[in-house]
């Protein structure tokens, strides 16, 4: 059975078929008019949030230098670890320098030997590491598992401090003190893995190396110094006196060794033929289009570089005290708040849009509607007034966890500040350029575009992120 003809009439070449019609066909209709085009579309396009809550410093000379004030406080990093199955853990000798106590040391023989004593422990749920009021007898390091830190309240009830997770440590405040106790008790919340080192060690090292000894009283002192709430060299001030007391002076001292933020760039190199130039621009520009679309293509790693980059990305470069993890999975109202309350003026929120619909599904179980925040016209979820960007740059790990990061931005609240340079040669952007590199015997136009770029945090509490968000629904 033939396939039945179209209500327009044939749709074969048939010169036979078209002239038994009683009407022009629009098939050959259409051979006189002009089809309306679009322009190139690009599904990759991301609002790129990040690109536009960040207030741009122009940088004149390509770097940009963050001046502070001298920090006593030597601040936590993470230690990492080498793992070869379930009881062959071994932490890795060079990031014990992430540890307070020995960050700086040099002697890496020493490392290496310390890494060597530490022994792997598993520990289950609920399982308590220690108490509160206990004598510190073991430093921990944990490999994975997260644990709650936890003490009496002014009324008997069990008051939580914070979560400890994967590459923190435990024990190593203790250095200096000749009876150290436990400040807080600890209680594992889900199965982990330890390193453990018996402090009997730690002073047998102490003991036997001068060189350790030396770096740890050393620490010790630098602890006493008197430092203010954020670990800065104090200034001794006076309030409330009355009569004539002699007034104390000091000065504020700088950091000596100021990090500098050099921009960082994306590159590439656009080639069109000279035909397709030349030829086939109308009703579009050809070159324009292609330009247009690698623009696209740059700013898109660019932000992806400044939420990921090792040196100046925000998942690499926010200090480590102003890191939280989740208290139980997922992220609730109570983990937005604690990552809220940890410092002044929060701006932004940025999140992967599956950690954003994680946060809802939890709000929607405790009946909270979040609210919104107008952006440039756009309607933003928010928490607290502080709007929620969806980011889709903060990576999503191979375990389904995600990051909430927050900012505080701008240079006069000493916040987060994005790097540029303008009016650098052949300027097509703020920040980017296109140069013309010639014409190859094949007859293609090459042109390096490139764009440059960098971030800056002022000061540690100007941005902090939320770990360990699990962004997969949980049974009721």
């Amino acid at each position: 059975m033939s396939a039945p003809e179209s209500v327009t009439g044939p749709t074969t070449d048939d010169p036979a078929a078209e002239a038994q019609l009683t009407s022009l066909s629009t098939r050959a209709a259409r051979q006189l008019t002009t089809t309306t085009k679009s322009e190139p579309q690009m599904q990759a396009i991301s609002s790129r949030w990040l690109l536009k809550a960040l207030p741009w410093v122009d940088v004149k000379g390509g770097a940009y230098r963050v001046n502070r004030r001298l920090q006593l406080r030597i601040g936590r990093g993470r230690v990492q670890f080498d793992q070869n199955g379930a009881d062959d853990v071994k932490v890795i000798p060079e990031t014990l320098t992430e540890l307070p106590v020995l960050r700086g040391y040099p002697d890496i023989d020493v490392l290496r030997e310390i890494s060597t004593r530490f022994r792997v422990r598993e520990v289950r749920a609920g399982q308590v590491l220690y108490e509160a009021g206990q004598p510190v007898t073991e430093t921990y390091l944990v490999v994975h598992g997260r644990f709650t830190r936890y003490t009496a309240g002014k009324y008997g009830e069990e008051e939580i401090l914070g979560v400890v997770a994967d590459g923190d440590q435990m024990g190593d405040e203790a250095i200096g003190q000749s009876d150290p106790l436990w400040l807080s008790s600890v209680r594992a919340e889900t199965p982990g893995v330890l390193l453990v080192l018996p402090w009997d060690v730690v002073r047998e090292f102490t003991d036997r190396v001068p060189s350790l000894a030396a770096h740890l009283e050393a620490y010790a002192e630098r602890q006493k110094l008197p430092m203010n709430r954020k670990g800065e060299a104090d200034v001794p001030v006076q309030a409330g006196h009355v009569g004539e007391p002699t007034i104390d002076g000091g000065f504020v001292n700088y950091e000596l060794a100021p990090r500098e933020y050099e921009l960082s760039l994306t590159q590439t190199v656009l080639r069109v033929h000279t035909r397709v130039a030349d030829l086939y621009n109308d009703p579009m520009n050809q070159t324009e289009q292609q330009l247009r679309l690698t623009i696209e293509e740059i700013r898109e790693r660019q932000e992806w570089e400044l939420v990921n980059n090792r040196e100046f990305g925000l998942l690499h470069n926010v200090d480590y005290g102003q890191r939280v993890s989740t208290f139980t999975g997922p992220p609730t109202p109570d983990d937005m708040d604690e990552l809220l309350a940890m410092r002044r003026k929060t701006k932004v929120f940025l999140a992967h849009p599956k950690a954003i619909a994680a946060f809802f599904r939890q709000c929607n179980r405790r009946g909270l509607v979040p609210g919104t925040a107008s952006v440039n016209g756009h309607e933003i979820p928010a928490w607290r007034g502080v709007p929620i960007f969806p980011c889709n740059k903060i990576p999503i790990s191979p375990q389904h966890t995600s990051s909430i990061i927050a900012l505080r931005t701008g240079e006069s609240d000493q916040g987060v500040i994005g790097l540029y340079q303008t009016g650098i040669p052949e300027e097509y952007q703020p920040g980017l350029n296109v140069r013309f590199m010639g014409i190859d015997a094949a007859a293609i136009i090459s042109y390096l575009v490139t764009a440059y770029y960098s971030m800056a945090i002022l000061v540690p509490d100007a941005a902090g992120i939320l770990e360990n968000v699990q962004i997969g629904r949980t049974a009721d």
